[in-house]
């Protein structure tokens, strides 16, 4: 096995080979540390690495094999997680100075769940801070570039989750989504991204941005290791109180199953102006494989959609208004050391410690819950909230899936938006109204631009139907050229 043949390994491969002999995790973590020294430095996809951890459960998995043990489903998997998810003894700084020299003691859930299932856990990965932001230029430690274009965003905010994966610097990642942050970079990316329903899986040591629209998923390299990272981390976890205790699993046999005979609506909201034409043109290849797969396709409509960039941002940045209002200086992170006083502590901290977008987001959200505007706007967007979900529900009375863009361009330049903050929100255009629904969802690449750029097309479904969405997810992938 070569550094460069790790970009195309699968999960199922890593466990192959292990329970066969023909290579260890030990080997394989080595060989994505060494991958990560040579290809990360202009990537910049890793934060900090946990060599130790990884390779003390390398051995484990190892001495496994050696005895003849059944493995694991990830055993030995080299998998990044994002670093707004917090790892016992590894930095945990959202990519913000604020959080800088932060420890914590324990693993969030689905840290804990990936490791318990086998998984070598390699490091943190780079996001915008807090998970602000939609290309990962928001980092306090620098951006990400993507890997198919060293001079393009990767997205965001999981932009680092999405280049470790199409660099093969991580066979699977952990990535956040809260309005499109695992989608929107899957699809820049050339990889699969995963939005499972909100309260499918557990958000307990996640850094909250939004409580009521962050959620954890995996970004992979094909559907089915989509499908088998999803069938370790769903489920009820009694440390989050908005988890589910829907029944979750059978994502695997889902794939095996036709898509002959299910309906799919194509929502005429998605697709006006401002959707490039290449990626019309891939989704519109999509539409037609799915035809000749044994799909009934129809238009439906959504007819809130043009109001859920502003429904987002008013309630993502209320959210954030008061989860960070905890990074004050006093309990962890960074503190001013000048400060005359507390209240001076408070401002001189929090202005040192958060960068440019997480200040206008906290401003704005502050502004949006303050006395005499809650009502015409936090109160507003959550009215707006609802309809929008009962658009997807009446939607999907009337079929199974929908499909959409992701995005409305592929990945543009470093620096193109930074000057823009509101031509940034529009990014999310198409992925923000399913994370207000609470609905769930997937990136599928479906085929390149003219200048090599990755499409991504959205693929979402009902509350906690995910095994319909991979089920297509798969059919989608099946019918791209040289799968």
């Amino acid at each position: 096995m070569t550094s460069e043949s790790l970009k195309d390994l699968t999960i199922d491969e890593v466990r192959d080979a292990i329970a066969a002999g023909r290579t260890t995790a030990t080997a394989l973590a080595q060989m994505h540390y060494a991958r990560i020294e040579s290809e990360d430095k202009e990537i910049h996809s890793y934060l900090s690495l946990s060599r130790e951890r990884a390779l003390a459960q390398a051995e484990k998995i190892d001495a496994m094999a050696q005895r003849g043990e059944l493995l694991p489903p990830l055993a030995g998997v080299p998998i990044g997680i994002k670093d707004v998810l917090v790892m016992r003894g590894s930095p945990a700084t959202a990519s913000s100075l604020i959080l800088k020299g932060y420890r914590p003691p324990y693993d969030a859930t689905s840290v804990e769940r990936l490791e318990n299932a086998g998984a070598v856990l390699l490091g943190k990965l780079n996001c915008d801070e807090f998970a602000m932001g939609s290309s990962n230029e928001n980092s306090a430690y620098g951006p990400v570039r993507n890997p198919r274009a060293m001079d393009r965003v990767p997205g965001g905010s999981s932009g680092g989750s999405a280049a470790a994966v199409a660099a093969g610097l991580a066979v699977a990642t952990l990535g956040t989504d809260t309005g499109g942050s695992i989608r929107q970079p899957a699809a820049f990316c050339g990889v699969v991204g995963m939005l499972p329903t909100y309260g499918r899986v557990s958000r307990y040591g996640l850094i909250a941005f939004a409580s009521s629209l962050d959620r954890v998923g995996p970004l992979t390299k094909n559907v089915k290791d989509a499908a088998t990272m999803l069938e370790v981390l769903a489920g009820k976890d009694a440390l989050d109180a908005t988890s589910s205790d829907r029944d979750a699993g059978g994502y695997l046999q889902a794939l095996d199953r036709s898509v002959e005979g299910l309906k799919v609506g194509i929502p005429q909201e998605y697709f006006g102006e401002g959707l490039d034409p290449e990626i019309r043109a891939a989704i519109e290849k999509v539409l037609e494989a799915l035809k000749a797969a044994g799909c009934t396709v129809k238009p439906v409509s959504l007819p809130h959609t043009r109001y859920a960039v502003p429904t987002y941002y008013v309630v993502a940045t209320a959210e954030a208004s008061s989860n960070l209002s905890r990074f004050d200086g006093v309990r962890y992170g960074l503190r001013d050391a000048d400060a005359k006083s507390l209240s001076d502590m408070y401002r001189k901290t929090r202005d040192a410690g958060f960068g440019a977008e997480v200040k206008r987001r906290i401003l704005l959200g502050t502004y949006a819950l303050s006395a005499g505007y809650y009502d015409a706007y936090y109160k507003k967007a959550q009215q707006v909230r609802t309809l929008l979900t009962r658009d997807f529900l009446g939607a999907f009375e009337e079929v199974d899936i929908l499909i959409a863009p992701v995005t409305p361009t592929p990945a543009f330049k470093l620096g193109e938006k930074t000057d823009d903050p509101v031509k940034m929100y529009l990014e999310d255009i198409y992925s923000v109204a399913a994370s207000l629904a609470g609905i769930c969802a997937m990136s599928v690449p479906c085929g390149e631009t003219s200048e090599s750029l990755p499409i991504g097309v959205q693929i979402l479904g009902r509350h906690f139907d995910e095994s319909t969405v991979l089920r297509v997810a798969k059919a989608v992938e099946s019918a791209q050229p040289g799968v």
